[in-house]
């Protein structure tokens, strides 16, 4: 065994993002960039006060709770961040499909239930 610490698939797609300029970083640049935000990443240890704030001022978004902020700061080269946000782009949707397992709020208009379907007018009984 080599003594190196196992890279999550997810990693080598964040390192990219922080090439591409896609992260977005801290509550008030969000806020600030909403029209081109696809998600937000929040560490696992921000304040539960602050965890609020984002879910509520991000509700139209997903919010993803996953990774310290040291963790942060080793992914994306940033020091005291708890709230980073993905610029729309195929990466972001890249880096959003291998985290939504951490997704913390729900969509706002989720998909109707399955049911049965209409029933065609050429199939109506004549009364």
């Amino acid at each position: 065994m080599s003594g190196e610490i196992p890279v999550a698939p997810v990693e080598p797609l964040l390192a990219r993002a922080v090439e591409s300029k896609l992260l977005l970083i801290g509550r008030e640049a969000l806020r600030r960039s909403k029209s081109h935000l696809h998600f937000v990443l929040i560490a696992t240890d921000i304040i539960a006060n602050h965890r609020e704030e984002v879910l509520a001022d991000f509700k139209h978004y997903p919010v993803v709770q996953h990774y310290t902020a040291a963790d942060f700061e080793r992914l994306f080269k940033i020091k005291g961040a708890k709230t980073v946000g993905f610029a729309k782009s195929e990466l972001a949707k890249s880096i959003y499909a291998e985290l939504k397992a951490y997704r913390i709020n729900q969509p706002l208009h989720p998909s109707k239930p399955p049911g049965s379907p209409p029933v065609p007018p050429s199939e109506h009984k004549a009364s």
